[in-house]
């Protein structure tokens, strides 16, 4: 009994044969280890820091509802900790933006491209 031999390197699935050429070209660059690594990259930076500030705003919902005598501590005027915590959390959403968008244009949009370069030769 003989046994077919693997389709050579870079060799569509057979159940693409009749896809168009484009999406056979898509579906290749899914698979591709780049793409890999960049879906790796992109999620080990955004799940954890979506996860702490998850975490960061239900402590701040959590002390307001079950704490109101802390949050209503006067740090200074009529400054009270709420107020500060309030505060914390725009400042720590346009510090998480920016962070992001370092972490994009350094590790992230140079494996994009290059994803990008090889599909447009391709078309």
């Amino acid at each position: 009994m003989a046994t077919a031999s693997p389709p050579p390197e870079g060799t569509p699935p057979a159940h693409w044969s009749d896809a168009p050429t484009a999406v056979v070209a898509y579906r290749e660059a899914q698979e591709s280890p780049e793409f890999g690594e960049l879906r790796k990259a992109h999620r080990s930076f955004a799940f954890p820091l979506t996860i702490a500030f998850i975490v960061w705003y239900l402590l701040y919902v959590l002390l307001s509802n079950y704490a109101g005598g802390f949050m209503g501590t006067k740090l200074f005027g009529n400054v009270n900790v709420a107020l500060v915590f309030g505060l914390a959390q725009f400042a720590s959403t346009f510090l998480i933006a920016w962070w992001y968008s370092r972490h994009a244009e350094a590790k992230l949009d140079p494996k994009a491209d290059a994803i990008k370069a090889r599909l447009e030769g391709d078309a």
